[in-house]
């Protein structure tokens, strides 16, 4: 477990944090100007993030009778903000990029108030143990640097050398998918026995609440009649869950091994599904509507 803390984390930050370089290739300020006409999109995925997803998770365990300890790890991760790497899949599968980039950072500011509440409410429902989770700013305001600065580095090369950030487009795509193919193989190798042995008694409930994120992410938006670059966006913001900040919260706050457990399990499930989602679900409504005109960002 201490190598996956110490290890997995490390190598996290440091290629997301150049997958969101590339990503700031891609986009411009008018793309984040826009967001100020689609109200309606962004007030949708806090809602959906804070207070919906939340309550499903709730359900999930009492439904799968998920023991205490992990019940909290799992509450743990349905209280994280929207992962990095949701950018990184919207940025894939068509998304509107420069929403996700703008509701990561929404997220994770409300999640300094958010993170503890929900974070307590399960220790009370689950657990006699009286811990209760501070604010961590510190650690927020690490998530939105790596998300934010490589971004405007990115940006600001774009708007100086517009024709490097063209040619680069293609390559940081490539590169992207080996990250996350690398990211999953390490996951396994390193924490192979002990995703395993807590499987039977944690797993499926994890799965099933990333399976359900993704798909109210992206189903909800497109019933209310969003179109499908915001409700992709959508769609992986908040079908992908920060699960470092959820294994920091359990391990450095609460000095909990066992509460990481479901985000340790999610951290691998996650690359598998949100794939899968964008392969299956994404791909098929694509080959449908041949003639919709492709996504700028």
């Amino acid at each position: 477990m201490s190598d996956f803390i110490t290890l997995l984390p490390s190598l996290l930050i440091g290629a997301l944090a150049l997958i969101m370089f590339g990503l700031g290739l891609s986009l411009t300020p008018a793309d984040f100007k826009r967001l100020l006409g689609h109200p309606k999109a962004v007030l949708l995925a806090l809602l959906l993030q804070a207070a919906v997803l939340p309550a499903i998770c709730y359900g999930l365990i009492l439904a799968f009778g998920v023991p205490p300890v992990f019940a909290v790890g799992l509450m743990l991760l349905a209280a994280s903000p929207g992962g990095v790497s949701a950018n990184l899949f919207s940025h894939l599968f068509g998304g509107n990029v420069a929403m996700n980039i703008s509701l990561t950072a929404i997220n994770t500011l409300l999640s300094i108030v958010s993170l503890p509440l929900i974070a307590n409410f399960a220790i009370d429902a689950f657990s006699d143990s009286g811990q209760v989770v501070p604010m961590q700013t510190g650690k927020v305001i690490e998530v939105i640097g790596i998300v934010l600065i490589p971004v405007a580095i990115g940006m600001l090369v774009k708007a100086r050398a517009p024709g490097f950030a063209a040619r680069m487009d293609k390559p940081m795509k490539i590169f992207s998918m080996v990250v996350l193919a690398l990211l999953a193989v390490i996951a396994f190798a390193k924490e192979w026995n002990a995703l395993v042995s807590s499987f039977a008694t944690v797993g499926l409930a994890v799965i099933a609440f990333n399976v359900l994120s993704l798909g109210l992410g992206y189903y909800v938006p497109r019933l209310t009649g969003m179109d499908k670059p915001d409700a992709v966006a959508i769609g992986y913001e908040i079908g992908i869950h920060n699960s470092t900040l959820a294994i920091f919260v359990a391990v450095s706050v609460l000095g909990d091994f066992q509460l990481m457990v479901p985000a340790a399990i999610y951290s691998v499930s996650m690359y598998v599904f949100a794939t899968a989602f964008g392969l299956l679900v994404l791909g098929r409504e694509r080959k449908s509507a041949p003639a919709a005109a492709p996504n700028r960002i």
